[in-house]
């Protein structure tokens, strides 16, 4: 099922990674996403533990796939006369949002499956409010969703991933796997209850210090850029302490952020 996150590009060597592990090595998936990790390390080593931390409540869309692919199921007709990838024009596109509301009245919403077969690219609803607004595309897939057995063998938790790294990280032979929101990139479709600030990034950098991991990250993020600047350099204290912050809230279509101005020029 889709999820924001490029891990898929990866398992190979993770499936490397993970065979190269000693017998009795323990998995723990911090930030465990769509569970794709968890999944491809069980695969390639089933007889070792495999922990996924379902940080996002991904558990919850993979218990409803029946409901999302009926209600696929039900959309593939309205918007059938639409070329595949083409924008759904009137009178269609009020025939598919009439038949979304008739789901969303009656019981859960999947709201990333939906938004990714009638959004563009990497757009996103998630509610039906935001939905109704938005300007639809036929990019509905024509099989439905396959998830059986998916996290089959694996152990599935839900916790701050300080707990769950607090359980393992005293334990021998453990690998921890740390995919957290990128710093510098969009984390809106994430399920945290928090908008991350760059201390809580930092924060999980504390769970590399003497600890075998897989870390990932990408050229958008400046975390790796920012932690070998802090190495490079002996820098103490915080440069913004006694410094007088102004805040402009921006807020519309897909925003919802603070500009701020940060002063200390006394």
């Amino acid at each position: 099922m889709p999820f924001q996150g490029q891990k898929r590009r990866f398992i190979k060597q993770l499936e490397e990674m993970a065979k190269q592990q000693k017998e009795g090595t323990v998995f723990v998936d911090l930030f465990g996403g769509s569970g794709l990790v968890s999944h491809t390390i069980k695969r390639a080593r089933p007889d070792c533990r495999v922990v996924y931390n379902d940080f996002d409540h991904y558990s919850e869309r993979l218990a409803n796939v029946g409901r999302t692919n009926a209600m696929l199921q039900a959309l593939r007709p309205i918007v059938a006369p639409i070329q595949h990838k083409m924008r759904i024009t009137e009178p269609i596109r009020s025939e598919v949002v009439a038949e979304v509301e008739k789901w969303n009245k009656t019981g859960y919403v999947d709201w990333f499956s939906i938004s990714s077969n009638l959004h563009f690219t990497m757009n996103y609803s998630h509610n039906f409010e935001e939905f109704s607004k938005q300007t639809l595309y036929n990019r509905m897939r024509k099989d439905d969703y396959d998830v059986e057995g998916y996290l089959e063998g694996v152990e599935v938790v839900s916790m701050d991933y300080r707990r769950l790294f607090d359980q393992f990280c005293k334990m021998e032979n453990v690998v921890f796997i740390l995919d957290p929101p990128y710093l510098s990139t969009d984390c809106a479709t994430y399920k945290s209850d928090n908008y991350w600030k760059l201390s809580d990034y930092l924060d999980v950098l504390k769970c590399l210090k003497n600890t075998k991991f897989v870390y990932f990250t990408s050229s958008k993020s400046t975390i790796v850029e920012l932690a070998d600047w802090i190495a490079r350099n002996d820098f103490h204290g915080n440069p913004f302490e006694g410094a007088t912050i102004h805040r402009f809230h921006v807020e519309g279509i897909a925003l919802n952020y603070d500009d701020m101005m940060l002063v200390k020029a006394a």
